[in-house]
C-alpha cells in the first residue's frame, strides 16, 4: 500500500493529478499542466514535495571510513556545510543507487538517497557497515521540498537576509527560519537550474509550502521533475542507472575516485567501459521512449533509457546507452519505435545548460 507524504491533502487540494511513484501517492501534474511546470521553473521558480527521499545519518569517530567504503566518491576533506554527491556500487561494480552526502562535522553526516531505493540502500548500507559509525534511518523524521528556478534565490531573499542562504553550490546551511519553520538550507536540485531544498519536519512542512507558493512559486509534480532532469541530462536510477550498469558507463566518472577503496571498485575498473551514456536529438519524426532499440544500419548498438519531448528546447531528445565505438558526435542513428525506425543523431550532453 503507498504511503502518503505530510503534504498530500494539500496536493489534493491544489488539484494536484495523484499517481503511485516509489511506494508513495504524489502529484504527477497540477491544473495548468507539465508544460506550465517545467516552463516556471526554466524562467521563473517551481515548488516540488520530495519528501519520499530517504535519508540516513553516519555518525561517530568512524563516519568518514565507513562512508568512504560504501561511496565511489571520496568524502575526505570536505568541509562542514558542504554536499557531495556519489554513486554506491554493488560487488559486481553495477549502481546500487546515487545519492549526496550531507556534512555537519567529522562525526555528523547525512545521506541522502532515492525514494524507490530507501529499504534497499538501508539494508546494503547496514551489511557492508565499517566498525566504528553509527548508522540511522531518519527519513520519516524529515519532510523535503525542492525550490528550483532562476528566481529561487529572490524568492528566498523575501524570508532570508542574502548572509544567511548558502554561499556555493552543493552547499549547505544547517538551520535557518523560513516562514517561521525552522529548516536546513541546501543549495542542490535535480533541474539543472539554480535551486534550494528545504529539509523541515514532516509537521512543518504544509506551512511552508504555502509560504512559498504564497511568494510566487508555481507547484510542480513529477512530469515536470523528470522532463527537467532529462533536459540537463542528469541520470535517474532505473534508467541511466541499474544494478547492471556501471557509473564510468553511465558518465559519472567525475564522482568516481578509484584511488581509494571502495565496494565494487575492483569489478568496476576490471569490467571498463564496453558501452557509454550518450545523448540523442530526435531528427525525425515521433518522441522517442525509453526501453527502445538503437541502431546503425542493420547493427544494433545499444537501446535508450530515457526519452520524451522537452519544453524548453522544443524537440524530443533521449538518452540511450550503446558501445563504446559508437559514442562520436554527429553520428546517425535510428530508433525502434514499435517496429519504425526513426532518425536520430548523437549530441553532447546536456541538452540543456543554464546560462551563467
Amino acid at each position: 500500500m503507498e504511503r502518503k507524504t505530510p503534504l498530500y491533502d494539500l496536493h489534493v487540494e491544489l488539484g494536484g493529478r495523484i499517481v503511485p511513484f516509489a511506494g508513495y501517492l504524489l502529484p504527477v501534474q497540477y491544473p495548468k499542466g507539465v508544460i506550465h511546470e517545467h516552463m516556471a521553473v526554466r524562467e521563473g521558480v517551481g515548488l516540488f514535495d520530495v519528501s519520499h527521499m530517504g535519508e540516513v545519518l553516519f555518525e561517530g569517530a568512524g563516519a568518514l571510513k565507513a562512508l568512504n567504503h560504501l561511496m565511489a566518491n571520496d568524502m575526505t576533506g570536505m568541509v562542514d556545510g558542504q554536499v557531495r554527491y556519489s554513486p554506491m556500487l554493488n560487488e559486481e561494480g553495477g549502481i546500487v543507487d546515487d545519492l549526496v552526502v550531507c556534512r555537519f562535522d567529522d562525526a555528523h553526516y547525512m545521506a541522502v538517497v532515492n525514494a524507490a531505493n530507501r529499504e534497499k540502500d538501508v539494508n546494503w548500507m547496514r551489511a557492508h557497515l565499517l566498525g566504528d559509525a553509527v548508522m540511522t534511518d531518519v527519513s520519516d523524521a524529515w519532510a523535503q521540498l525542492a525550490l528550483q528556478g532562476p528566481k529561487s534565490k529572490e524568492l528566498l531573499l523575501g524570508f532570508l537576509p542574502e548572509e544567511a542562504l548558502p554561499k556555493k553550490y552543493y552547499h549547505f546551511v544547517p538551520e535557518v527560519e523560513v516562514a517561521n519553520v525552522k529548516c536546513m538550507l541546501s543549495r542542490t536540485g535535480y533541474t539543472g537550474e539554480w535551486g534550494y531544498e528545504l529539509y523541515c519536519r514532516p509537521e512543518d512542512a504544509e506551512t511552508l509550502f504555502r509560504a512559498l507558493l504564497k511568494a510566487g512559486a508555481e507547484p510542480c509534480g513529477l512530469g515536470a521533475r523528470d522532463t527537467l532532469r532529462l533536459e540537463a541530462a542528469m541520470p535517474l536510477y532505473g534508467h541511466e542507472m541499474t544494478d547492471d550498469i556501471s557509473p564510468l558507463e553511465a558518465g559519472l566518472g567525475w564522482a568516481v575516485k578509484p584511488e581509494h577503496e571502495f565496494v565494487g571498485r575492483a569489478a568496476m575498473l576490471e569490467r571498463g567501459t564496453p558501452r557509454a551514456r550518450v545523448g540523442l536529438k530526435v531528427t525525425g519524426r515521433g518522441i522517442v521512449r525509453e526501453g527502445q532499440d538503437v541502431y546503425i544500419g542493420a547493427e544494433k548498438i545499444g537501446a535508450t533509457t530515457s526519452g520524451t519531448h522537452l519544453p524548453y528546447l522544443g524537440g524530443a531528445y533521449a538518452m540511450a546507452l550503446v558501445d563504446s565505438k559508437h559514442t562520436q558526435v554527429g553520428t546517425t542513428v535510428e530508433v525502434d519505435v514499435r517496429g519504425r525506425r526513426v532518425g536520430a543523431e548523437i549530441v553532447p550532453l546536456p541538452f540543456y545548460k543554464r546560462a551563467k
